[in-house]
């Protein structure tokens, strides 16, 4: 891979890390113990007095619950983004992590924290 096409792909994992962390920050916070982990809020609609505290509570809950499934997938992806910008630092980008072999250029311009190539991935997704 030449040096330009690994620079653009630094920048585009840059971008994506900061807009990954944009989206986490609009409704969780950043753990102070572990570097990839946030926390959701806990929606808060009303401060009490209201006899539709019960319905409004619920409805907290049932938001929070909505929400949890995506905090995951965009830690994942952050990790996953984090462990690129390693990999690039280390000279060590663009390799598969189960075969060894180099991900195409064309897998890493759609997605450049790929950690397997095409056919690495349709097999760990298979098991």
């Amino acid at each position: 891979m030449n040096q330009e096409t690994l620079q653009k792909l630094k920048e585009n994992l840059n971008k994506d890390k900061e807009q990954t962390e944009k989206e986490l920050e609009s409704f969780s916070t950043k753990s102070k113990d572990r570097k990839d982990d946030w926390n959701t809020k806990f929606p808060r609609y009303s401060d009490g007095g209201s006899h539709d505290d019960l319905d409004i509570a619920a409805e907290e809950v049932e938001d929070y619950f909505d929400i949890l499934p995506l905090e995951y997938v965009l830690e994942v992806r952050l990790k996953n983004i984090n462990s690129a910008l390693e990999k690039i630092n280390k000279n060590k980008y663009g390799f598969c992590e189960k075969c060894r072999k180099e991900i195409p250029i064309e897998r890493l311009m759609v997605s450049p924290e790929s950690r397997y190539c095409i056919d690495c991935k349709k097999t760990t997704q298979n098991k």
